[in-house]
């Protein structure tokens, strides 16, 4: 009986400890709306970056099966070593491809006339890029309907097989996600068969549409003459071939206006200055950067680049750097140990953008001084 009534005590020790501890102890208060929202905007912050990079070439042709072959024996001979390692490390890496890929057998150019060409490459040569690590391949070039809407389409679909963007088409914008920074780009060219350079209240609509889905908005824009006659940069409409190839410098501005965070212009076949506007960064021409046995690597036409931009989650520019490239005289690229693309592309940027508050150094490097920026007329 006594043990029986010690065990009894003991329990109802155990039971008022427990409603002892129960009152003392406080209770988390429940969450909220407010509190679930904040949480999600805090995890949201610490996860993104403090920049993302982009890399970006000009213009590539990896040779021509038309109308004869111009193709290297090797495709692989195209990037050597030295250019791909300097091609990586990137979150996306991008280019403006002057080619079709595509056995369609008929082109719609008359290339019985002078100057006038059609680019050709196999469908196995998607791949290649690939391989070397493009994210992004833009079509909004004169050459993309070489072969017609029958070639170009065949291109967009073999880009996108091979895992990158294609990028181009009228009304077309490209979204990808960079560490959890939704990206958006867009094409431009002076055709009517892309998104047109001189339409730019719609080129500003499209831009507006992307920031919807995007934090980060990507211009590539197709514009200027071309030629070592071409190297400047003018704020006016530019002709070619009789043909309205676009006024880059309001078109870019007015892109960035619009929101866009990046600009990186093609087409002239030779470099351009650069700018900071409103802190975002402009290349208004990246030069040639492959163009096996197509494209010239004469004089200044092959003075090329692979620009490396970083920008802040808003999308302003923070710094970059030119690594400058040489063309061979198969207009091969080969790293640059002259460091002339960036002699020249300094020699341009204090001729065109005198005040801008973008510094390129010796080494290539760019980043932001404390002026203003003009543009010398």
């Amino acid at each position: 009986m006594k043990y029986k009534a010690l065990l009894g005590f003991g329990v109802s020790l155990v039971m008022l400890a427990a409603v002892l501890s129960s009152c003392l102890q406080v209770n988390p208060r429940k969450k909220t709306a407010t509190d679930s929202k904040q949480s999600s905007l805090q995890s949201l912050t610490e996860t993104l970056p403090d920049s993302i990079s982009i890399k970006a070439v000009g213009d590539m042709v990896p040779g021509t099966n038309f109308p004869s072959n111009r193709l290297p024996a090797n495709p692989n001979q195209l990037f050597p070593k030295s250019v791909r390692e300097k091609l990586q490390g990137a979150d996306v890496l991008f280019g403006n491809f002057e080619s079709t890929i595509t056995n369609h057998p008929n082109s719609i150019k008359d290339i019985s006339r002078g100057q006038v060409f059609a680019f050709r490459s196999p469908p196995t040569y998607a791949k290649l890029f690939a391989d070397v690590g493009f994210d992004v391949l833009s079509l909004a070039n004169n050459h993309a309907m070489d072969f017609g809407t029958v070639g170009f389409q065949d291109t967009m679909n073999n880009i996108a097989a091979a895992g990158m963007k294609p990028v181009g088409e009228k009304n077309q914008i490209a979204y990808l996600k960079v560490e959890n920074i939704p990206v958006a780009v867009i094409g431009f060219c002076f055709y009517e068969y892309c998104n047109t350079v001189q339409d730019i209240e719609k080129a500003k609509a499209l831009v507006e549409t992307a920031r919807k889905k995007a934090k980060i908005v990507v211009i590539s824009m197709h514009v200027g003459a071309e030629g070592t006659n071409a190297l400047h940069v003018r704020n006016k409409t530019e002709f070619f071939y009789g043909e309205n190839r676009g006024n880059s410098v309001n078109f870019a501005r007015t892109m960035i206006d619009a929101g866009a965070d990046l600009v990186l212009g093609h087409g002239p076949h030779v470099p351009r200055a650069m700018e900071v506007y409103k802190g975002k960064l402009i290349a208004y021409s990246l030069g040639n950067f492959l163009g096996y046995r197509t494209l010239s690597s004469r004089a200044q036409t092959g003075y090329s680049m692979i620009l490396e931009a970083k920008l802040n989650p808003e999308g302003d520019f923070l710094s970059g750097k030119i690594i400058p490239v040489r063309l061979n005289n198969q207009s091969i690229p080969y790293i640059d140990q002259g460091f002339r693309t960036v002699g020249l592309l300094r020699s341009l940027n204090k001729s065109d953008f005198p005040n801008n508050p973008l510094k390129i150094n010796n080494k290539g490097e760019i980043f932001l001084g404390n002026t203003e920026s003009t543009i010398v007329e």
